[in-house]
């Protein structure tokens, strides 16, 4: 039986990573070992992600795909969720989320009765927690276009919705804070900026020194 710890953040700013240390710390704590991880910045409403399918591909009957969240695996509509859980299936891989305790025991189920058991319990509360993802997921895109909405029509002004304007001198600290080497945890102490904004300006700070 072979881990296979899967990260995803839905965009290109987001760290994927985020929660590596988090899997690795699970496993061992329940004495498993990360044969393997695979890491994406693509939607989770969206069955297009390469490295998902990559690691199901790479798994053998019995082997336990890691994700942090059921999130973090699904936002997907009932179809396409249908999709994935027949590949799955298929595969018969053990899907373990650390947000979802029913599933711990898939990693060290013994006998072929009890495995079963947990498997259709398991899910059950797979399918509970992908329709809760997939309800959050339209319900903020619903808030977003009501709140876009709303703007445009309190100023007339098509080209009125941004988003949140950039901290400009904030930023320019954290990116002299970044050039001069300082660690990704002292700077989110200091600042109070978040993961994802960080390796935003990380990559600027590349790109910059690069060009130079």
């Amino acid at each position: 039986m072979y881990v296979r710890a899967y990260l995803r953040a839905s965009t290109k700013d987001q760290d994927a990573n985020r929660a590596k240390d988090d899997l690795f710390r699970f496993a061992d704590e329940r004495g498993l070992k990360i044969a393997a991880t695979y890491t994406e910045n693509e939607s989770g409403a969206s069955l297009a992600r390469p490295e998902l399918f990559r690691l199901l591909a790479d798994c053998h009957p019995g082997d336990v795909l890691l994700v942090e969240q059921v999130d973090r695996l699904s936002r997907l509509n009932a179809d396409d969720w249908a999709k994935l859980k027949a590949e799955i299936g298929t595969k018969r891989v053990r899907v373990v989320a650390v947000d979802l305790p029913t599933s711990y025991q898939l990693a060290n189920s013994g006998d072929d009765f009890s495995s079963r058991m947990l498997d259709a319990v398991n899910g059950m509360m797979l399918d509970m927690l992908a329709a809760i993802a997939r309800k959050d997921y339209e319900d903020r895109r619903r808030r977003q276009a009501q709140g876009i909405a709303k703007a445009k029509a309190k100023t007339g002004d098509e080209r009125v919705y941004r988003g949140r304007p950039e901290d400009e001198q904030r930023n320019a600290s954290i990116m002299t804070m970044l050039t001069n080497g300082q660690s990704w945890a002292s700077i989110i102490a200091a600042t109070g900026c978040s993961r994802s904004t960080l390796s935003r300006l990380s990559q600027r700070v590349k790109a910059g020194s690069r060009k130079g």
